[in-house]
């Protein structure tokens, strides 16, 4: 049955401008550039500040002007003397007239048949598949191998591989080119196509890659023999390390098959990236904070780089400050602009103040980080790093965790040791032999340092290194090595095996 009550509730919700700070304070610097540029783009009452710009009321910058009462002839009086450039004959009308100008008045045909035409170049590349296109067409072959060929070259990847079965590559010729050809047929044209440079082009495999450019050496020695013997008799072994079942199949010494695998080493397991000249995504990684020392003091830095000053527009502010709210002859295209004018102002400064508000959250978050962990920013060694955990922070710079988490996402800081993304620094703890709260990151480089410094002859094992972190305190399982050990991107003992 439904009936009407009163309720009490007690809600709390985010307002836009909280919203707005903390989609700007989880942006990256790059990222926040391209923000602040579109909107002044799309919010005509934000300027940018240039270098040569007079400087301007501080007063009349940073807050929004409320509009005037009827009769307040003191402040219109203050207005006329803080604006003498200002053009009395404007009006809202001329204000509205101005943004209905035609398209055809904003643009003028000024150029002539003897103007100089400039053009700017657009650099461009030739593509992994048209290198190969053009080696093509080097050799004499007839329409039907050349379609064979053109689709096996259209198949192939970035990495210079033919991953596709023959058969599949039979039915996309008889589907899509009305070609009945073989399995053979396929076989013939791709050995053509092996024949390419650089060499490896068109293996189906890394096994046939390899061989592919052993055989096509210029000069054969008696160790390039035997990494060919190996790549085609003792792969498996070969790709598990298994050096002792390599000598006893083919019958060689440990000298010998050393430099083997160094002529091994010196292959190039993906051809096609050599020669491949397609434009990729560069990441550029640009640190939002800087950390230098100067007399054994750490000083912080947030980094500003290329992000513009910004204030709010001029006119935009003398315009609804000579506007009166209390006039009763104002038209509604008066009304609707003044709208217009004070929601773009608002939007304006709620803009600046929540850059203003992301810059200071940034150096109070990333100077507590960097006091909590001053002994290893100072020395640059990771086993000085204490545990640390969002919380932690949040605790010190009295803030909510989500805040810290917004800060630490996909920022980076750098210091006289390296620059470093700075949810890098925060680490769970453990308890070592004597009881003490030890950072895992501590662990891991402990790890890292015992693996580099290994006989590769006979590296350690799961087990041993179990036994010698336990001697140096750590007191972790064998399944919490294997763990760090891949984070450390470090693999088993059988594959860093070394002759």
């Amino acid at each position: 049955m439904l009936n009407q009550k009163l309720q009490q509730r007690l809600t709390q919700r985010l307002s836009p401008q909280q919203v707005l700070v903390m989609r700007l304070l989880q942006e990256p610097l790059l990222a926040l550039e391209q923000r602040i540029k579109q909107e002044i783009v799309e919010n005509p009452a934000l300027d940018e500040i240039s270098s040569d710009d007079e400087e301007t009321d501080q007063n009349s910058e940073d807050t929004v002007p409320e509009t005037t009462e009827a009769g307040d002839e003191e402040t219109d009086d203050n207005l006329t003397e803080t604006t003498p450039d200002e053009n009395d004959d404007f009006t809202i009308e001329d204000y509205m007239e101005e943004d209905d100008t035609p398209d055809y008045k904003l643009f003028a045909n000024n150029k002539s048949p003897d103007d100089e035409v400039r053009e700017t170049p657009v650099v461009s590349g030739t593509s992994f598949q048209d290198y190969l296109l053009n080696q093509l067409g080097m050799y004499r072959l007839d329409d039907r191998k050349y379609i064979i060929a053109s689709t096996i070259i259209g198949n192939l990847d970035e990495s210079g591989y033919l991953e596709r079965e023959t058969e599949a590559l039979v039915d996309d010729l008889a589907f899509n080119m009305n070609l009945e050809v073989t399995a053979q047929d396929v076989l013939d044209v791709l050995k053509i196509i092996q024949e390419f440079d650089p060499p490896g082009i068109g293996a189906r495999n890394l096994q046939e890659c390899l061989i592919i450019q052993l055989e096509r050496k210029p000069v054969k020695t008696p160790f390039i023999d035997l990494a060919l013997a190996i790549m085609k008799e003792c792969f498996a072994e070969f790709s598990k390390k298994h050096y002792d079942k390599i000598i006893l199949k083919i019958k060689t010494t440990e000298s010998d098959l050393r430099h083997a695998i160094e002529e091994i080493q010196k292959l190039n397991p993906k051809p096609g990236v050599a020669i491949s000249e397609v434009s990729k995504e560069i990441n550029y990684i640009v640190p939002d904070f800087s950390i230098t020392h100067i007399d054994g003091d750490l000083e912080l830095i947030v980094n500003s780089r290329n992000m513009p000053e910004l204030s709010l527009n001029r006119q935009y502010m003398d315009m609804l400050r000579g506007f009166n709210t209390n006039n009763k002859k104002n038209t509604s295209s008066e009304k609707a602009a003044m709208s217009f004018i004070k929601q773009k102002l608002d939007a304006a400064k709620g803009f600046i103040d929540a850059i203003k508000q992301r810059q200071n959250t940034l150096y109070i978050t990333m100077k507590a980080i960097m006091d909590y962990q001053k002994e290893y920013f100072l020395t640059g060694d990771e086993t000085r790093l204490k545990p640390m955990i969002l919380k932690d922070i949040a605790t010190r710079i009295n803030m909510d965790i989500s805040t810290v988490s917004r800060v630490a996402n996909s920022k980076y800081v750098q210091t006289p040791f390296g620059t470093y993304q700075l949810k890098s620094f925060f680490s769970e703890s453990i308890q070592n032999t004597k009881g003490e709260e030890i950072s895992t990151r501590e662990v891991r480089k402990t790890l890292q340092d015992c693996i580099e410094g290994e006989e590769k002859s006979d590296p350690y094992t799961d087990d041993q290194l179990v036994v010698i972190l336990n001697s140096k305190g750590y007191n972790i399982a064998r399944r919490t090595i294997a763990k760090y050990r891949e984070q450390l991107n470090i693999p088993v003992a059988r594959l860093r095996k070394e002759l």
